[in-house]
């Protein structure tokens, strides 16, 4: 056993977490969730239908759609080395690159130029019915919140630990449980936590502080015109993507969900899901006899439902997520509210990844007591404040009933990750998790070094509008990721299989599909 730090956690969990390291390496496991708008040269959002060449968006593994049509999403596989993970999110964006013709895959958060609502297509999966529950969804996201909204992309980082790891942890904590509760038990206890210091990845990684001025539907923001280019920004801002402008829903403020249990949590889902909402019903479930919605509640499913962590179970088919995590628990965790990193091909750089592992394995080892009402409210009102003013001197934040400044704050939270550093080094050649640690000490102690700082930064001395920027940057990331490699040809050639065979699963649905489309909807929200 090493020493730890003097500011180690309780030394009892770190030393499950070394033991699992000694004896069967690292059990981090991740995945990635990577959106990207498809974007013709003149720097317009894309208006065609998704490439043939990436296969069918409803059954493809690796790329499918998000909200928009032009919303690619690339999935990567679970794999348990940052390297597995950078090389299979490389060889999808290579194959996308490859694939889109002359359009280009954005590179920031805060989309191109719009040309109103009806520029942004809703995303299309055919006629089975879970392809058509699928559209109807979006249909009803585009009228409760604009189409808007649905332009704007990130990052969503998937994080979960081994089986044997939680067996030991459990040992090691003196537990009794069955596993399954244990674990979910454990990852509520991260995510309470994340919620108490996620306003620190806001600060390190957001990467939004401006957008392009037809990304507003009118004056009532209370943005700052950076050019006569058309940019708006706030000038300490680190993600606009996760304020007002971006996911906001004034129907959800009801809800109060501060993830201190999973019962707590799939019960208020479920009971938003049949709760109706006036402003919803005033809409109406159908226009010219089409579906527009799926119901008129506060929420359509639970996905609607917009925070920035949420537990996850992987679903069956047909299955709802609430209804796989009360059966089967928690398996895993999906961070969404990363920027893209517009300076980077894949939106994420190794050294994030690391400082990733770092974080939530802090926010699972660190005391994570239930939240009150009112620290449910000071966590908002920190990642809120981070999102809008976070690299403002002397910036303070609501600790407890004290203020206390970001700086100190950041300072003391990374300065008690340091061993778990320490011990995620043990299984490595080249101390990259202090190396993680140290990078992200840095932007603390320099705000200039936050990629907020830097979008702007750059910007304003070369005199570049965001779409300029940013256009910039989606076409060198373009044309680095679409040369042709010794493997490219193999890499096709495994990417046309995949299109080629998810085709032929959307076929294999559809013909499966038993129940009238409208039997379907009902009983899926039912379930």
């Amino acid at each position: 056993m090493t020493a730890h730090s003097p500011y180690s956690l309780s030394s009892t969990k770190l030393s499950a977490l070394e033991k699992q390291i000694e004896e069967r390496g690292s059990p981090i496991a991740r995945g990635i969730e990577k959106e990207g708008l498809r974007t013709t040269p003149e720097l317009n959002i894309s208006q065609s239908d998704h490439p043939e060449a990436l296969g069918h968006p409803l059954t493809h593994a690796s790329i499918t759609t998000d909200y928009s049509e032009a919303l690619l999403e690339l999935i990567t596989p679970v794999e348990s080395t940052r390297e597995s993970l950078l090389n299979t999110l490389k060889e999808t964006h290579q194959h996308v690159a490859n694939s889109i013709g002359n359009e280009t895959l954005w590179a920031g958060s805060m989309p191109c130029r719009l040309d109103g609502e009806e520029s942004i297509r809703i995303a299309e999966y055919g006629d089975s019915n879970i392809g058509q529950l699928k559209y109807v969804y979006r249909q009803g996201l585009g009228v409760r919140y604009g189409r808007v909204m649905q332009s704007i992309a990130g990052l969503h980082f998937n994080f979960s630990l081994s089986d044997s790891f939680w067996t030991n942890y459990q040992a090691t904590l003196n537990n009794t449980d069955a596993l399954q509760d244990f674990k979910s038990e454990q990852y509520f206890a991260l995510i309470r936590n994340f919620r108490r210091y996620s306003w620190l990845l806001m600060y390190l990684f957001g990467a939004s502080p401006a957008l392009d001025k037809s990304f507003l539907a009118d004056d009532t923001h209370n943005l700052e015109k950076l050019d006569d280019k058309g940019s708006y920004y706030k000038p300490y801002a680190t993600s606009l993507r996760m304020g007002d402008l971006g996911y906001h829903n004034n129907a959800q403020s009801s809800l109060a969900i501060c993830f201190n249990t999973l019962s707590n949590f799939t019960t208020t889902l479920g009971q938003a899901i049949q709760t109706p909402y006036p402003e919803y019903e005033k809409i109406g479930l159908k226009q010219d006899d089409k579906f527009i919605q799926l119901n008129t509640n506060i929420l359509q499913i639970e996905n609607e439902y917009y925070s920035s962590i949420r537990p996850k179970r992987t679903t069956q088919s047909s299955e709802t997520p609430r209804h796989a995590l009360n059966a089967q628990g928690v398996e895993y965790i999906e961070v969404r509210c990363l920027d893209l990193n517009p300076f980077l091909a894949l939106g994420i750089s190794a050294q994030q990844i690391d400082f990733m592992d770092i974080f939530l394995l802090y926010c699972l080892m660190k005391d994570s007591p239930v939240i009150s009402e009112s620290e449910c409210k000071d966590s908002d009102h920190n990642f809120d404040l981070v999102v809008n003013e976070g690299r403002k001197p002397k910036l303070s934040l609501q600790k407890g009933d004290q203020q206390i400044l970001l700086t100190d704050w950041a300072d003391t939270l990374l300065t008690e990750m340091q061993s778990i550093a320490e011990i995620l080094d043990q299984d490595q050649e080249d101390n990259r998790y202090k190396a993680a640690l140290i990078e992200q000490t840095q932007k603390i102690q320099n705000t200039e070094l936050c990629p907020s700082a830097q979008v702007l930064n750059i910007m304003q001395q070369e005199s570049l509008s965001w779409l300029e920027f940013a256009g910039e940057l989606s076409s060198k990331h373009s044309a680095i990721l679409s040369r042709k490699t010794a493997t490219s040809e193999t890499l096709e050639a495994r990417f046309a299989h995949l299109a080629k065979n998810s085709f032929k699963a959307e076929q294999d649905i559809k013909l499966s599909d038993s129940l009238p489309f409208k039997t379907f909807m009902k009983d899926y929200q039912s379930e």
